[in-house]
Order: structure tokens, then C-alpha cells, then sequence
């Protein structure tokens, strides 16, 4: 297939999620973008998310959270904390027990075609730096063992997994820049040398190789009975290539330039690009890999909200 565009210049405004889930509201995150701290970010998504999931009657499975609310007429009783009750003379229920510890492992591809954007939004990478913030510091409040590897032609920045490593992780992402080639096969099969222990990767990738590239690359995490998330994330443009004028588009990571008259190529570029996506999704599948479609314009906790899902799932599976 065509790979997609890495590098283009045009007028367009990113979308905002309407779907919503219960009790939690979503958040734009060009808005969240403009506070531009890491931490501050994660922590203003997940805090909201966490008294989202609280507000809803829809809340249909724990988020090994560890956290207490003020019993209410009506609670079980079971749930009191009474060691709470001991100091405080207060009734609180333990609503979420953090019972084991996993590592929780972010993978982030910092190559050039990852500085992508188009139309204001957030490029690839900036998204995929606020999402992985949010994800880690969310399974930091669950007691995970935390770590991060930042990635292009080969591994850039790697934080071991560990209770305390939360500010390292941030920090990571925050001085992550685009630049280079990608090389999935190369940098992942280190990672697999790295981690022994079972644990939870989060793959944050424009995907910019071939489907075939991707699976020799997450094989060896696979195989070594890790589970493997893929967050494939793309600009709303990639998806849909908006332009209209004449125009030579540069591929950020190889410099190649190549003139494109957007009427006479866009059926074909979206009928190759949508064909990518399914076939990603359905041979990662075959693998056990779980595969989910990112669009820089979704908000953040939409995603926090769809891996926790996926990874409750994951658990009960067990």
C-alpha cells in the first residue's frame, strides 16, 4: 500500500468526540494541550475520570482503584473501612481495592512521521505524549509498576518499570522530539530482551510500516506472554484527506517529494488507507494483539475509559 502522508500544510478544525459514556465527561484535548505540563494534564483527565465513574449507575467493573467515599444510607455495610472508622469516627466504604501489582509498560514511537498535524490539532506525537501520561499516571493510582521506552530507529530513553517511576516516565515523554526513521523490529525486540516480567505494553505508533513489520515487531512481547495494546494513531487528515489544491507532500522521515493533485488521488489514497487500517486490525487480532484506532481529536479520557475496558477484560480472562 501507499504509505500515508507525513508532512503537508492546509486549514482545517479537528472534530470533537460527541460520544459519551455515563457519568463521564470528555475533555478536547486541544484545550488540555494548552496547559503543557505532562503531570498536571494526567492528573486533571484521570481524577475527572475517576469522579465521572464514580457519578455513574453504569459502572460495570472495578478499576482496582484504591480509593473511599462517606457511606450513604443504603451501602453494604461489608464494604466499610473500619480501620478508617478507628481514627475518624466516619463511616467510609472502600469502593476499590488495589489487590495486585502489574507492570505497566508505555511504548512510545517518537520517528519523524510522529510530529504530524494539520489544521491546528495536536500533532501525533504531542497526542500521543498527553495520552501515555494520562494512561501511566492512571496505573500509577492502581499500585502499577511503571516504565517507558521511547523509540525510533532504536531505543531512545527506557525507564524501568517501578512504583516510583512516575516522574521519570513524564519526563521522558516530555523531552520526547520527532525526528528520524521508525524502526518497530529493531527497537521491540529489545524491549522484549528488557522485560522479563509479565506485564501490560501500550504501543503509541502511527504504524507507518507495513502490517507484516508491525507483527515481526510485537511478536517477541507476544510470545513472552506479555499483553500487548496497540494505540495506532493518526490526524483526522490522514483519515480523510481533506486537501484540495495542487501540492508536493514530503515524507518527514525519508525527504522523498512527491507532487499530488488531490481530486485525482484521494479515492485511491482513502481506499489503500482504510484497507491499512483493517488489515492491522485483523491480523493483530489473529495475534491476541488488541488493536485500537486513535484520532488525535478524541479526548483523552474517551481512551482512558476504552483501555480500561480492554484491560478489565484482560483480567477476568485470567
Amino acid at each position: 500500500m501507499a504509505e500515508p502522508f507525513a508532512n503537508a500544510a492546509g486549514d482545517a478544525t479537528p472534530s470533537r468526540a460527541t460520544d459519551g459514556v455515563p457519568g463521564v465527561g470528555f475533555i478536547d484535548p486541544a484545550a488540555l494541550a494548552r496547559i503543557g505540563d505532562l503531570e498536571l494534564v494526567a492528573r486533571w483527565v484521570v481524577e475527572g475520570f475517576i469522579s465521572g465513574l464514580h457519578r455513574s449507575p453504569h459502572l460495570g467493573f472495578s478499576t482496582d482503584f484504591a480509593e473511599h467515599r462517606q457511606y450513604v444510607p443504603g451501602d453494604d455495610i461489608r464494604h466499610i473501612d473500619w480501620r478508617v472508622y478507628a481514627r475518624t469516627e466516619r463511616y467510609y466504604l472502600k469502593e476499590f481495592e488495589a489487590d495486585t501489582n502489574t507492570n505497566f509498560v508505555l511504548l512510545c514511537d517518537t520517528s519523524a512521521s510522529m510530529g504530524f498535524s494539520y489544521g491546528g490539532a495536536l500533532s501525533k506525537l504531542d497526542y500521543a505524549r498527553y495520552l501515555g501520561a494520562t494512561l501511566t499516571y492512571f496505573s500509577h493510582k492502581q499500585r502499577d509498576r511503571v516504565g517507558c521506552v521511547t523509540f525510533g530507529a532504536d531505543l531512545i530513553d527506557i525507564v524501568p518499570p517501578s512504583a516510583k517511576h512516575l516522574s521519570h516516565v513524564l519526563h521522558a515523554l516530555d523531552r520526547s522530539v520527532p525526528s528520524g526513521r521508525g524502526n518497530l523490529a529493531t527497537s521491540l525486540s529489545k524491549v522484549a530482551e528488557l522485560h522479563r516480567r509479565k506485564g501490560f505494553f501500550v504501543l503509541l505508533s502511527d504504524l507507518y510500516e507495513q502490517v507484516d513489520s508491525v507483527i515481526d515487531a510485537l511478536g517477541p512481547l507476544r510470545d513472552a506472554g506479555h499483553d500487548v495494546i496497540v494505540m495506532h494513531i493518526l490526524d483526522a487528515a490522514e483519515r480523510t484527506f481533506p486537501f484540495e489544491d495542487s501540492a508536493t507532500f514530503r515524507d518527514s522521515e525519508s525527504g522523498e517529494r512527491i507532487p499530488v493533485i488531490p481530486s485525482r488521488l484521494r479515492k485511491e489514497y482513502l481506499r489503500k488507507m482504510d484497507a491499512h487500517v483493517a488489515d492491522m486490525q485483523r491480523r493483530l487480532g489473529e495475534y491476541r494483539i488488541d488493536y485500537f484506532l486513535v484520532d488525535t481529536s478524541q479526548p483523552l479520557d474517551q481512551m482512558l475509559f476504552e483501555y480500561l475496558l480492554r484491560r478489565e477484560y484482560l483480567k477476568m480472562a485470567k
